[in-house]
């Protein structure tokens, strides 16, 4: 991949240069909950607007039905990059129409404009080539110069992501840089004892990492609602809680496996439980109990590890060299079951590793539990590009971006 310092050391004063963002963050009632991508991209586009070109940033929000849909609108986000640049940035209301062709024949060099959503288009998420095509055919129009920094969407087979690359001279983002030298410290270039902890709802959104960690980590410690699938796996009675019946054959196959080739899998030894999940906006207290893993009481449900896990966890992670995780270790929003997130994000603090926050919620609980996010070796931008990655996939947008 061509990096942005090569196309700095071009010359972009006067060219318009699309940057592919990741401006995809959480609103609640048209305010921003996380700005954090947006500040993930900073460094590209202040880097390009200081040097003279003209701007143009696009990305997705949400999940709109190919439609401008007003509840996913980028106005938000333009905004606070507008604030966080110290500059006004021009926001197109289309995505390739007249005001988006306005809006960058309007830019002066070193401005800045946002195009509304990209999914506000059916060709940027289309299954279908040419219609994927004719879209990316539209955006190119746009531009000069293609500069690729959303490492959130790297993994989609996007318009913007994948086809527009090939129709401009393009280029990695400094986000984008980042990124992808840090998934190598921990797939080609990893400092033992690399440990893993997993969390999150689902145990079939992490099989595939799981699978491939199992021939690179020394270590992989479990939470979130997919560890009531480990430990019905090992026979343990969950109650009510989160279970993926389905996948319990494939965890033991996992389980199984980790003890022929001596990688250490840690699961919980108590859990907190309570009658049902709790109401994240009152946040009112719920009277919890703590339980060992192995007698959940029937109608509970498993919400976080308990507090003997996350002392054996902090342990288990204390000489580790390397460390990646991704997930939350339970329902991090209410405060009655963030312990166990906490714990964890303050023991990779602790720890001497090279730790990496793998994006999505851990990244949000980090922020949410008051931690220095600069404190950690890297927060992804990321969660689902990095598991891709890490399950050893060709992701479409680091593959359009090489030459």
């Amino acid at each position: 991949m061509k990096t942005i310092d090569e196309l700095l050391a071009e010359g972009v004063s006067g060219k318009r240069v699309f940057v592919r963002a990741d401006l995809n963050v959480p609103l609640a009632d048209g305010q921003i909950t996380d700005d954090g991508r947006i500040r993930a991209v900073l460094p590209t586009v202040e880097a390009l607007a200081g040097a003279g070109a003209k701007v143009i940033v696009a990305s997705h929000l949400g999940r709109p039905k190919g439609a401008p849909d007003p509840a996913f609108s980028l106005l938000p986000a333009a905004e606070r990059l507008g604030e966080l640049l110290g500059k006004p940035v021009a926001f197109a209301q289309d995505t390739v129409g007249p005001a988006a062709h306005a809006a960058v024949d309007g830019l002066e060099p070193g401005q800045v404009a946002v195009v509304e959503n990209l999914r506000f288009n059916p060709g940027e998420t289309s299954k279908d080539d040419a219609e994927r095509a004719t879209f990316a055919d539209e955006l190119a129009a746009l531009a000069d110069v293609y500069v690729g920094d959303g490492f959130g969407a790297v993994h989609r087979k996007h318009a913007s992501v994948y086809d527009l690359p090939a129709r401009l001279p393009h280029y990695a983002g400094y986000l984008i840089a980042t990124e992808v030298g840090v998934l190598k410290k921990l797939t080609d270039e990893v400092q033992r004892p690399y440990a893993v902890v997993l969390g999150g709802a689902k145990v079939s959104d992490k099989l595939g990492v799981i699978d491939n960690l199992l021939e690179k980590a020394d270590r992989i410690l479990i939470g979130g609602g997919m560890v009531f699938t480990f430990l019905k796996a090992k026979g343990y009675e969950v109650g009510a809680s989160m279970l993926q019946e389905d996948q319990i054959p494939v965890v033991q196959e996992y389980l199984k496996r980790a003890e022929e080739k001596g990688v250490e899998f840690v699961l919980p030894v108590d859990v907190v439980v309570s009658g049902g999940f709790p109401d994240l906006k009152a946040k009112e207290p719920t009277h919890p109990d703590t339980v060992p893993a192995d007698a959940i009481p029937a109608g509970q449900m498993g919400l976080d590890i308990g507090p003997a896990t996350a002392e054996l966890y902090a342990a288990k992670l204390a000489d580790a060299r390397t460390i990646f995780w991704n997930g939350p270790m339970g329902v991090f929003e209410h405060p009655d079951y963030a312990g166990g997130t906490r714990a964890v994000a303050q023991a990779l603090l602790d720890s001497t590793a090279f730790t990496v926050v793998g994006g999505g919620d851990s990244a949000a609980a980090v922020r949410l539990l008051g931690f220095d996010e600069n404190a950690y070796g890297h927060i992804s931008t990321g969660g689902g590009a990095s598991l891709e990655y890490l399950e050893g996939k060709t992701l479409p947008g680091l593959a359009a971006l090489e030459d």
